[in-house]
């Protein structure tokens, strides 16, 4: 095996594959990224075995072959080459000579034959989305998914499509979010759940263009990004009925501009960091919404006009999950709607329904 290619180009794609070298394995070769010289390129390859990522390169390929490389050690060599034009070439032992300008290096590679083999995954089934509306949907809903391993379902994003439609949902236990895009076709209603992780990495690498095919097969999705495919294993289980969690009315409804609102709650949540509780009480009575918290070290209070339709509340949240909801929030004022000081608070734009997000209250001291 040897082929030249540009350093840069060889560091960017090693950075795109290298978000699915597994973290935590007992199994060296899962450390590894593959590489094949076919044709006029390089094809990099990545697994964890529950996501994979593959992407070529172009360079100019001498002679055919593969092998594995170590992953981060690979990386780091290569992002020191950016801006060389490099060489690389296996020997008989298995190691790999990377040389530049009057250098060289060398790194051991490991077993080829050791490395997992990638199913394909059949393009048949497939939804297919523009990548901005995509984006949105996975970063509407990615904060709420849960970081424990307590729950593994809780760690995917259940992902649900119509004909024309896709909803995407995730919950932690102590908030639901769920946001709905529109689609350009589905081929069929799907229902999977996705590692959230996974899908965050997909955003990662797309831009804004166009649109974007998911392919769904046996236990598994793909995205063909052309010169990048991903390939994401599946959750099996049940997700958590949403729908059960959801109130159908509600006591008290405000109107409040989301931009004063996340301003203030930010404000508010320097004092409540201090105590690590993130606590920031709501206080609303007539057109007026306040907002305080209190440490040791002080207490603030933030006064905003509202519109408010129902009882006077006061309830008290984590300042945190208020925050993440309001960054994803395009439309300038929302809804929050409550039934009582110790039932969720479901937030919603003014208008439109593209959006939902439920958090539990705490108690206040």
């Amino acid at each position: 095996m040897k082929f030249r290619c540009d350093g840069l180009e060889l560091s960017e794609a090693i950075a795109v594959v290298s978000k699915a070298i597994s973290g935590k394995t007992t199994s060296q070769i899962l450390e590894g990224i593959k590489m094949v010289c076919e044709d006029d390129k390089i094809r990099l390859t990545a697994t964890d075995l529950e996501m994979s990522v593959e992407k070529t390169v172009r360079a100019e390929v001498e002679s055919y072959g593969e092998t594995v490389v170590p992953g981060r050690l690979f990386g780091e060599y290569i992002k020191k080459l950016t801006g060389e034009q490099i060489e690389c070439e296996l020997n008989e032992k298995n190691q790999l000579r990377i040389a530049y300008t009057d250098s060289e290096g060398t790194i051991q590679c490991m077993e080829v034959s050791e490395f997992p083999t990638i199913k394909e995954v059949e393009k048949s089934e497939y939804f297919e989305i523009s990548k901005e509306n995509f984006k949105s949907l996975i970063n509407n809903v990615f904060y709420a998914v849960a970081q424990d391993d307590s729950r593994p379902i809780l760690k995917g994003i259940l992902l649900e499509t119509s004909k024309t439609e896709i909803k995407a949902v995730a919950v932690d236990g102590c908030r639901l979010s769920i946001s709905n895009k529109p689609l350009v076709m589905s081929t069929h209603e799907f229902k999977i759940i996705v590692p959230g992780r996974n899908l965050n990495e997909i955003v990662k690498v797309l831009d804004n263009d166009g649109n974007i095919k998911v392919y769904i097969h046996s236990n598994n999705i793909m995205v063909d990004l052309g010169d990048t495919i991903i390939i994401n294993r599946l959750i099996d289980g049940q997700f958590i009925n949403y729908r059960q969690i959801l109130p159908k009315d509600f006591a008290t409804v405000v109107t409040i501009n989301r931009e004063q609102l996340e301003d203030a709650i930010d404000r508010a949540s320097v004092l409540s960091k201090i105590d690590k509780n993130n606590l920031v009480k709501f206080d609303i009575k007539e057109k007026n919404l306040m907002l305080t918290s209190n440490s040791e070290l002080g207490n603030t209070r933030e006064n905003i006009t509202v519109g408010v339709k129902g009882s006077d509340l006061t309830i008290a949240f984590n300042s945190k999950y208020f925050s993440d909801c309001l960054r994803v929030i395009d439309n300038p004022y929302v809804k929050m709607n409550f039934n009582s000081q110790i039932q969720p608070c479901v937030i919603t734009p003014s208008e439109g329904e593209d959006f939902i997000f439920l958090i539990l209250p705490v108690k206040s001291r």
